[in-house]
This record gives structure tokens, sequence and C-alpha cells, in this order.
């Protein structure tokens, strides 16, 4: 993926361990976790960085597969995502997607995907996926949303992954009414971000106590996004 400048920030890929260590710091900040972040994964995947000069704001990871290496995939450990072999085209899993937690500035998530639709192009891929995260384990806070991702967005019957892990929560078994504002207060921003351009997600939420947070598989098919949107994105990648 080419260095990407846009405004006060810059969008590249990691050069080194030095660069994947200050990934590792900021995502252990944003996840607000006791241990330092970084898994088997970090080793076979494109580190993005979004700077502001010298200063990491954003980082996210990406994993280039093929529909048969589906199972080779972070979210695969939670998930059963059998279905998705039978997916045509080649595949991105964005993980570990996070901004400083000090930064406000809604440009830091545009120009964040302007270097994701810039690896997607480059790629050619077919599909973006990965885990959208809630913070915390309990999923009363963000019921709202929850019955919102039931109500409007969960995955086509043929791709939706089934449960594989040991604790989840149903949500698309439950019957509530969303009030919208409180579900889009309630849904994190990546989250928004892929739902609004055609995303879908499972049909129950995997707490995951290790990163302490309650997550949904979360698939884009490229050729679903609207074009409007689609150029937006391509004006900020290239």
């Amino acid at each position: 993926m080419r260095t990407l400048t846009r405004g006060r920030y810059r969008v590249r890929l990691a050069a080194g361990a030095a660069d994947l260590a200050r990934a590792r710091a900021l995502r252990t900040l944003a996840f607000r976790l006791n241990v330092q972040d970084g898994d088997a994964f970090d080793d076979s995947c494109l580190h993005v960085l979004v700077e502001d000069a010298d200063d990491l704001v954003a980082c996210y990871r990406l994993l280039l597969l093929t529909p048969d290496e589906i199972e080779q995939s972070y979210s695969a450990q939670f998930y059963d995502l059998s279905a998705l072999r039978r997916f045509h085209g080649p595949m991105i899993e964005m993980g570990r997607f996070c901004i400083h937690p000090a930064r406000r500035d809604p440009n830091i998530v545009r120009v964040a995907w302007g270097g994701v639709a810039a690896a997607v192009d480059e790629a050619g891929a077919a599909m973006l996926f990965g885990c959208s995260s809630f913070y915390g384990t309990e999923p009363a806070p963000y019921e709202d949303a929850f019955a919102l991702l039931r109500q409007a967005h969960l995955a086509p019957a043929e791709w939706q992954p089934t449960v594989k892990a040991p604790d989840v929560f149903r949500y698309a078994e439950t019957d509530r009414d969303p009030n919208l504002q409180k579900a889009m207060r309630g849904m994190p921003p990546l989250l928004r971000s892929y739902l609004l351009m055609g995303g879908w997600v499972s049909d129950h939420a995997v707490v995951d106590s290790h990163m302490n947070t309650l997550h949904v598989f979360t698939g884009l098919e490229i050729a679903a996004i609207p074009p409007a949107r689609a150029q937006l994105l391509r004006a900020i990648a290239n």
C-alpha cells in the first residue's frame, strides 16, 4: 500500500519492528488492556499507521486471504466461517482498528478508511471483514444497538457465520424494538462505518474476556458499497 497524505495526516505501512511496537502500544492504550497487546497474527499482517507529524493517532492491521484460507483468519477463532469458503474473490480481514483515545477528529476515521480503500483496490479484494467490538462484556448498555443490528443488518443467509465460541450473546433471538438514537450512540465507530457502506453482521456477539469486549463478525462485500460512497473513499485513496 502506498503512503497517503491528506491534510495533516499521513497513512503508511509499518516499516519494521519499531513501528509495530508503536502500533501495539497504541492498541494496548485504546483497548484498555493491562498487558501489551500482540498475537501470532501480527507476523502475518500488514500494519497500517495513521500519523499526525510524529504522533501515531490510529492504526489497524490487514490480512490478505482467499476464501479457502478463511479458517486462517483471526475471526475464525471465534466464528464458524465455513459458509464463506464459497465466496468469490480475494478477501481482506481488518483487525485491531483503533484511534488514540485523546483524539476526537472525525477526519482520522475518514483518512484511515482511505488507506483501507487503497489496500482493497491494490489487492483486488471482493470482501472486507473483521470483528467489530463493543467495549466491555455486558450486552445491557448496547441493547438498542444490538436490536438495530438484528432488525436491519444481519448477514445474508448464504454467508451467515454460525456459533463457535463458548460464550455468546444471541441478540438475533431478542424482540426489542430499537431506539435509533440510542442505537447509533452505542454503535462503535468502525461498525457504523461498515454499516453505512452496506456491511452486515453475525447473528450473535462473542464475549471476549481477553480483550474485554463483545464483538460481532462484520462483512462488507465491495461490490455492494453504494457508488457515491465508494467514490468518496477512492477520492481519499487516490
